[in-house]
Parts: C-alpha cells; sequence; structure tokens
C-alpha cells in the first residue's frame, strides 16, 4: 500500500500561475519561496505537500493585498478540475449522492479535507474542515475549499443556485464586497463552522445521467485507487476529531464505532503508532485553539464549545496547563502568524508593498496595500 501523507493533487492550484501573472506578479518566485515549482502544477495527479500549498496561498495573499485571492482561484474551477471524480459525480442521479459519493472520494484528493454532511431537518449543513498544522494559517486553503465545493455544488444543482448561510470560523475581511459577489450571498465570519447550509430540496433535484460507460471505468480506477491508498490511524483520528469535536461526542467509543472497531482495538492501533486517545485528542486540540484564537474574534466560551468543553472553567485549566497562561491573555500577546517567516519570502511580501503602494491608472494608491501593511507587520521575526 502507499501513504500518502498529508498531500493534495497539484489541481488544487490549477490557474494559479495564470491569476498571478494577471495580478502583475511573479508567481514562480512565491513558488520557490514554498518549495515548489510551476513544473509540479503541469500534471494534475501529481501529489504536493499540502502545508506548501497552504503556505502559497497566504504568502500570495499577503504579498498582493487581495484577501479573495483564494476566492479567486475557485472561480475557476470546474468539474474537470476533479479528475476522474467528475465522471461518477455527474452520473448520480441527485446533487445529494453525487456530494455524498464526492466524500467517499475525498481522501483521493486531499489527505487533509474533511467534509461532513449532517441533515437538519429542512436544511443540509455541509461542514468543512482541515486537519491542522502547527503555525499555518488556514484562512485563504479553507475560502479555496468551501469556494470550490460551492462552485461544484452550482454545477450539480443550477448555475444561479446559492446557498442559504455561508459560513467561516475566521474572522471577516476588510472588504467582503468580493465574497459576497462570489457566493451570492453575505458570508457570516467567527461562525461555529467552515461551511454552507444548503436547502434539502435543491440537493434532491433530479439530475440528467452523464455517461454511464464512463462513470462505471472511472468508479471501478477509484475503488481501486482507495484500496492502495493506505491513511494512518493517526490521520483517520484526527480527521474524525475534528467532526466529533463541536458536538461534544469525541469519546474513546465513539471514536472506535465511526473507524468500526472496539475500543480495545483502537487503542491497540494507536499504541502501534506511539499514542493514546487522550494525548492525540490533546494534540489536535492544541493545534485547534491555536486556529481559533489567532484567526478568529469569537468569544473565549465559543471556542471551548468548539473543542469539545462542557464548561469554560475545564477548558480555562487544560488551556492553562498546556500554555501556561490564560488563554485571554495569550491571544492579546499573539499576533497571527500568515505565513512561516524566512528570508527570501519577507522580501516577497515587502516587494509586494512597494508594488501596492504604486499609484495606480487613476492616480490612486492601491486600497489594499494598507491591509497587506498591516498583515505583514504582523508576521514575527
Amino acid at each position: 500500500m502507499q501513504s500518502v501523507g498529508k498531500l493534495i493533487r497539484s489541481a488544487s492550484l490549477n490557474g494559479y500561475v495564470e491569476l498571478v501573472k494577471s495580478l502583475g506578479r511573479d508567481p514562480h518566485a512565491y513558488l520557490r519561496a514554498v518549495g515548489l515549482s510551476a513544473g509540479l502544477l503541469e500534471n494534475p495527479e501529481q501529489l504536493i505537500p499540502s502545508h506548501a500549498v497552504r503556505e502559497l496561498l497566504e504568502l500570495t495573499a499577503l504579498a498582493t493585498g487581495i484577501e479573495d485571492f483564494a476566492l479567486r482561484l475557485a472561480g475557476q474551477r470546474t468539474f474537470s478540475n476533479l479528475g476522474p471524480i467528475s465522471l461518477v459525480l455527474k452520473e448520480e442521479p441527485t446533487p445529494r449522492q453525487a456530494l455524498d459519493t464526492l466524500c467517499r472520494y475525498l481522501k483521493l484528493l486531499s489527505a487533509t479535507l474533511v467534509t461532513h454532511v449532517e441533515d437538519n431537518g429542512h436544511a443540509v449543513i455541509v461542514r468543512e474542515d482541515l486537519l491542522p498544522s502547527p503555525g499555518l494559517s488556514t484562512r485563504q486553503a479553507m475560502e479555496l475549499a468551501v469556494g470550490v465545493k460551492f462552485r461544484i455544488l452550482r454545477e450539480l444543482i443550477g448555475p444561479r443556485w446559492q446557498p442559504v448561510e455561508v459560513c467561516f470560523t475566521h474572522r471577516a475581511p476588510a472588504d467582503a464586497t468580493a465574497h459576497r459577489a462570489f457566493f451570492g450571498c453575505l458570508p457570516k465570519f467567527n461562525q461555529s463552522f467552515n461551511g454552507m447550509v444548503c436547502m434539502a430540496a435543491d440537493l434532491q433535484i433530479p439530475r440528467t445521467p452523464g455517461d454511464p460507460g464512463a462513470a462505471r471505468f472511472a468508479r471501478d480506477y477509484l475503488e481501486a485507487a482507495l484500496r492502495h491508498r493506505a491513511e494512518g490511524v493517526r490521520e483517520s483520528c484526527r480527521a474524525l476529531m475534528l467532526v466529533l469535536l463541536p458536538a461534544g461526542r469525541c469519546t474513546a467509543e465513539q471514536l472506535a464505532h465511526r473507524l468500526r472497531v472496539d475500543r480495545r482495538t483502537l487503542h491497540r492501533y494507536l499504541s502501534a503508532e506511539g499514542l493514546t486517545f487522550s494525548s492525540l485528542l490533546d494534540q489536535v486540540r492544541q493545534e485547534l485553539v491555536v486556529r481559533h484564537l489567532q484567526e478568529s474574534d469569537q468569544p473565549i466560551g465559543e471556542v471551548a464549545s468548539l473543542l469539545g468543553f462542557s464548561t469554560l472553567s475545564s477548558f480555562s485549566h487544560w488551556f492553562r496547563a498546556a500554555f501556561g497562561c490564560s488563554a485571554t491573555d495569550w491571544r492579546r500577546q499573539r499576533a497571527q502568524p500568515v505565513i512561516r517567516s524566512t528570508p527570501d519570502r519577507q522580501a516577497l511580501v515587502h516587494d509586494g508593498k512597494r508594488q501596492s503602494a504604486e499609484p495606480d491608472a487613476c492616480g490612486e494608491q492601491a486600497a489594499t496595500s494598507v491591509h497587506a501593511r498591516s498583515l505583514n507587520e504582523q508576521i514575527p521575526p
């Protein structure tokens, strides 16, 4: 079996080079700064490190001063970017069945993206999350993931479809005009989840099947690919913890049930990787709390709930033991680490500041330069 680790298809960056060039910048410089090359993007099935993609998106948004950079990238997505999965989705009789199929094969697209579909009466909640990477912001990567899912659903349902709500856990941008234009509604920020709320009836609209022969061939290929992709117990558990924690149901019993093993077997699997359930849970919580405190303005009590703590006092005790101070003090003292700071990346950001500060054709300074400067000042030396 082949272990894919934290990898993602290079198709996730489809259109990146062209988009950056259209902004008058050098995409190759940004790619080199995170250890990637344009050659890796030529084959959409090429697997590349997901952390490099996250860093690239944050670096590019920061250096160009374009807060909606990920949405601009998502706007170029079509079914074809999904590869063989697109053939299977087109054959499904309803958008909901296509969505469930996409969730089944999602790990073939990205080893770090987690999608959970939840029925809620007349509504369906499509939750998106990313396995946390210590020190990395998820803002741009998350907006890309939700933006792409929106584009997929619009292709499945109809070109004028709109979700009831679009939600993000991170704080609002300085100007959400582009976000409203992209989704057709103003997203809500500082929310308890990332994703969309859809009308259940919209997901049950009958679809015209595509090519059944091609779909059968593609499904056989995808099933074979799933069998050959080994996902470690650690990553499987981390993905499930993202789903279970906000509901306060993240126990060893629940985790074992979701993995279709008994609790003793789960502990044996984790022990083989040098882990225990409690140590892995603690690790995930620490990574998530850093994300929430740095990237959102949610009250501490809501952050505690998202991490599965039943009371604020139990969260406060845990946080102080893990970080040596209160969550309020930690948030006050820490600035948001948009990208990992290295000399070459700092140079790109500073160069971006100079370019964005130059007058445009109308003689006005680019408005985004102010935001780029404020973010750059937050990057630790």
